[in-house]
């Protein structure tokens, strides 16, 4: 039955363009699903791996302002350990910023008992917590640290300790401030365990030892861990990447794994990948389902016209059976004369040529509709007063009706009521002007359910006659938009947390012209939030060891990692900055220099500062032993350069444990203070005074001299023996054995200097204290 259905031309002829258009349905619907997979596949891990980082990067940042925080208020706190224990809860009650961003703050003594709380209804004050390991470790290391997840005392909820240890005046360790910051808490993880991408992907936070911290599927807390993702397991080892791979529950997911600097801990961003993929899924039903309907519209059609463009040939053999069995009355070509075998033979040749012309007709028609029917985009034919004459399944989907029903309706219908007008307004412009018509409109059919944005073009139909209408291309953008206000939601996103970071951050291009800055950058560069298109180079100076960089200097670097620059803007305003510099396209069009300024201001005014306190007596502000002992070591190398000689007094003052023991340490600390004043305001200040231990002290000379030494040792002498101090109704005093000695060229060591100028302090004491002993210099051995 087939065989004998398949004999007639009319039959194979529909079922060969039967199998072209579905043989090219398909190869386009496989070319276009696999191209719109990938790219989809590229979007959507990008897009995984772009919120895992903001949301590691967002946690780092509150973790680390809050350390840094802490660490500074407890460097604050530096105080004797009675004070401390004394002053517990006034210094707690002082810490406002720290309540506003812990939700427990502790101070806890060096033996671990708690002696300070807020919020004070925890009734911790007293509790033991040596056993803890951040107070441990905080004791050990002596350093700021963030402890492992545990769970709290008060009610067992799952939190992580900020640890800083306090120190004494001599730098001993008398406790450690404490910041709790509850895991499930507002401070910290609540905001983002609640994140979703898309409909069904969730975050999750996890310890590099196994512990879930938060769970957006599940909303476990403090739970280990028990996912058979190999990645995860990967990524308690230090693993961070972004890859296709299974979840818990056997269904493909896109995993990002994103690692934090300022904990062990790492942030998941999972996404179902047939969630990430359902675009192109809905695309290919769609297609499908057209796909069937065009096979449905095509046979019953291509039998009918091919029944039509066949009927010719019917009649044509009907004639000739006619002229064979002599059933015509008047044969055509049988006619035994030489003209009417010519007639029929012209005639002949008219019907042959005929046919030969309808074929290519009909060819050219099928071959116009099955590529209007291939075509990925709308097709639309209308006359010129916008009728339709002609669409293709594209736009059917895109409308929701069929080209039965579109046929002779206006082609302005199809337009959204918003913006019909302008469309026909547009499109008659185009049509008198001859040119071709673009916009981007909204269509919607009436069995459409929601608009759909398409970006459409009209071009006229004409002869040199006539115009014969339009053909009108339409493309859905719908996606397109779409993913331009996805992209444009994240570029603000990204310019909201630029604009909250203390650091500055611009980007100029290779010309210096500043292309953006946040608002932190306004201040080092002092333009009153005018610099946008200004050259930075022009608004500020930048300096490196006492070498001014300049544009070309910067043009000429690769990326820059932390160098320390003095950055001067035109307010005359300077800024120890710690800077750092990235290339954008470094060598390519568009070329971007990227800025990160960080004010380091403070931190150097810190390393001056513990400097300072490494060489100085923290009691009385003088030299400590230390210095002491390096001033001397320079004294004796440029010895050989001095015109003058160098001379060492060595200091021990008589009489000065009564006052301790009668008037009390306090008192003794003020007196040696007001002493150490008193030197200091005898010599010059190119010579060096300092405290070498309890109430022995000691001066460098550089080039005075033997006499004028002598002279100074006599007037310090007297000075110490005429100073008193009044306390509780007694005047106390002491008096000063100074021992003087000469630096030679031939001294290598400073302790044999020191050892002569202390035989001189101790001959002074001997001979009855209050006195000024010179030991000459040995004579060099001949």
């Amino acid at each position: 039955m087939i065989s004998r259905w398949l004999r007639g031309l009319v039959n194979r002829a529909v079922l060969f363009v039967v199998a072209a258009v579905v043989l090219t349905a398909l190869v386009v619907a496989l070319v276009g699903s696999l191209l719109s997979k990938s790219e989809l596949e590229q979007q959507a891990a990008k897009q995984v791996e772009t919120i895992a980082q903001i949301v590691a990067g967002e946690l780092d940042d509150k973790l680390a302002q809050r350390l840094e925080t802490l660490s500074h208020v407890a460097k604050g706190l530096t105080m004797s350990e009675a004070a401390f224990e004394v002053r517990a809860k006034v210094v707690m009650r002082r810490q406002t910023a720290l309540q506003h961003l812990f939700d427990g703050v502790y101070l806890i003594d060096a033996q671990g008992k708690v002696i300070a709380e807020h919020p004070e209804d925890l009734e911790l004050v007293g509790l033991d917590i040596s056993n803890r390991s951040y107070f441990r470790r905080a004791k050990e290391q002596l350093t700021p640290l963030i402890s492992e997840p545990y769970r709290s005392y008060d009610q067992g909820r799952p939190a992580l300790m900020m640890a800083a240890p306090v120190f004494d005046h001599k730098q001993r360790f008398i406790g450690m401030l404490g910041g709790a910051v509850v895991l499930s808490g507002e401070h910290l993880i609540e905001e983002f365990s609640d994140i979703r991408i898309g409909e069904t992907g969730y975050l999750a936070i996890v310890t590099h030892g196994g512990t879930v911290l938060a769970n957006g599927r599940t909303g476990e807390v403090m739970q280990p861990i028990n996912d058979a993702n190999p990645l995860l397991k990967e990524a308690v080892g230090g693993f961070e990447g972004t890859a296709r791979t299974r979840g818990s529950e056997g269904e493909s997911i896109i995993l990002s794994v994103q690692q934090m600097s300022e904990v062990p801990w790492f942030v998941a961003a999972s996404w179902p990948a047939r969630e990430a993929y359902a675009p192109a899924s809905r695309i290919k039903d769609a297609f499908l389902w057209t796909l069937l309907v065009v096979i449905l519209l095509v046979v019953p059609v291509t039998m009918w016209r091919f029944r039509r463009l066949m009927a010719p040939l019917g009649e044509l053999g009907q004639q000739v059976r006619e002229r064979h069995l002599g059933v015509r009355s008047n044969p055509v070509g049988v006619s035994g004369s030489s003209e009417i075998g010519q007639v029929a033979e012209i005639f002949n040749m008219v019907m042959d040529e005929r046919d030969d012309v309808l074929s290519s007709l009909a060819e050219r028609e099928a071959f116009f509709r099955s590529l209007t029917r291939g075509a990925p985009i709308g097709i639309v034919q209308a006359d010129v007063l916008g009728r339709i004459e002609f669409v293709n399944p594209v736009f059917e989907g895109i409308i929701g009706l069929t080209l039965a029903e579109l046929t002779g309706s206006h082609l302005f219908d199809c337009v959204t009521a918003n913006d019909r007008d302008a469309v026909i307004h547009g499109w008659q412009r185009a049509l008198e002007k001859q040119e071709v018509f673009r916009g981007r409109y909204q269509l919607q059919g009436p069995n459409a359910g929601t608009p759909v944005w398409c970006q459409v073009m009209t071009a006229i139909l004409e002869t040199p006659e006539k115009v014969m209408g339009t053909i009108t291309v339409v493309r859905d953008i719908s996606h397109e938009l779409a993913v331009e206000d996805a992209l444009r939601d994240e570029q603000l996103r990204a310019e909201s947390i630029l604009g909250v970071m203390q650091d500055g951050v611009l980007m100029a291009d290779t010309g210096g012209v500043i292309r953006y800055a946040n608002q932190a950058a306004a201040r080092f560069l002092g333009a009153g939030g005018e610099y946008v298109g200004k050259n930075v180079f022009e608004l500020v100076g930048i300096d490196h060891e006492d070498q001014a960089l300049s544009h070309e200097w910067f043009l000429d670097r690769d990326d820059l990692d932390s160098l320390y620059v003095t950055l001067r803007n035109a307010n005359v305003d300077l800024f120890d900055v710690d800077l750092s510099m990235i290339h954008i396209r470094q060598g390519r069009q568009n070329e971007r220099l990227v800025f990160v300024l960080r004010d380091d201001t403070e931190r150097r005014r810190q390393e001056e500062r513990l400097s300072w306190e490494a060489t100085h007596d923290s009691l009385t502000q003088l030299l400590n032993r230390r210095a002491f002992t390096a001033a001397l070591n320079k004294c004796l190398s440029e010895m050989p350069q001095q015109d003058a000689s160098s001379v060492l007094i060595l200091i021990d003052l008589d009489h000065f444990k009564p006052v301790n023991d009668e008037g009390g340490h306090l008192l003794g600390d003020e007196m040696l203070r007001r002493l150490s004043d008193l030197f200091k305001e005898s010599v010059r200040q190119s010579d060096a005074v300092a405290r070498l231990g309890g109430d022995e002290f000691g001066i460098i000379l550089p080039a005075c001299g033997m006499d004028r030494a002598k002279t100074l040792a006599e007037r310090i002498r007297a000075g110490v023996e005429a100073f008193a101090i009044e306390h509780e109704g007694r005047m106390f005093g002491v008096t000063a054995s100074i021992g003087v000695t000469e630096l030679l060229p031939t001294d290598r060591e400073p302790k044999h200097v020191v050892a002569r100028a202390d035989e001189g302090a101790y001959a002074a004491k001997s001979k009855g204290r209050n006195r000024v002993v010179v030991i000459p210099a040995p004579k060099p051995e001949l």
